[in-house]
């Protein structure tokens, strides 16, 4: 059982939600803040006072205001918890829902749980802290299908580079010259057309806009 939580959420209507969860399944000491660097120090300190918390509740989006911060969104709030105390169980509350961005906080940031803001969140909040209680993973019901999608195609460091030149309105048989004044390789037309067939085959396209359009849903660029 967790007991000891911290909850870094700037919007209180998503406070009271994360909190009634808590108080449903049990868990009544819970501190909160509205900050990323707030967070930062409650995790530092209490881990100095050899009395750590055992789970991490974070948004990804803060909202800036008149208060200036060194740390101002959940990603870069997790890395840093990371360094203070590895093993935190940590669980993301947002509206987020790109699968690229999901993808990444899982295998990246070591995420134990991804809950989606929206009908029935407080329910799927509560499957979460029953999830990582048992030591598994949780992601948001509805989420779940989107993601094993994406994961069907891994997407390569210079299938990223393509993508992003035809997103910013770089022609197709200009890419080259491109790739040639950057040293990104291989740099021949005939490789780049491969490539996105490739991708494209592989996504059920058939143009280069449906390809981008796509990738930028996902959160690829």
């Amino acid at each position: 059982m967790f007991e000891k939580v911290l909850i870094a959420e700037d919007h209180e209507s998503s406070n009271i939600s994360v909190r009634k969860a808590l108080e449903d399944f049990g868990i009544v000491k819970n501190d909160y803040v509205y900050y990323c660097d707030d967070a930062l120090t409650r995790i530092s300190t209490a881990c100095k006072n050899e009395n750590p918390y055992d789970l991490l509740i974070t948004d990804l989006s803060f909202e800036e205001d008149h208060t200036p911060q060194k740390i101002n969104n959940g990603r870069d709030l997790i890395t840093a918890v990371r360094e203070l105390q590895p093993r935190i169980k940590v669980l993301v509350f947002s509206a987020e829902g790109k699968p690229a961005l999901i993808d990444h906080l899982f295998k990246e940031l070591a995420i134990d749980a991804f809950v989606r803001k929206a009908r029935r969140d407080v329910t799927e909040l509560k499957m979460a802290f029953e999830a990582i209680r048992n030591n598994r993973k949780y992601l948001s019901i509805g989420l779940r299908e989107s993601l094993k999608n994406t994961n069907s195609y891994e997407f390569k460091d210079y299938d990223v580079v393509l993508i992003k030149l035809l997103s910013n309105g770089m022609l197709q048989k200009d890419i080259p010259v491109y790739l040639q004044q950057h040293q990104i390789r291989p740099t021949g037309l005939s490789s780049v057309e491969k490539r996105l067939n490739t991708m494209k085959e592989s996504l059920n396209f058939t143009k280069n806009e449906q390809l981008v359009a796509f990738c930028k849903d996902l959160g690829v660029i």
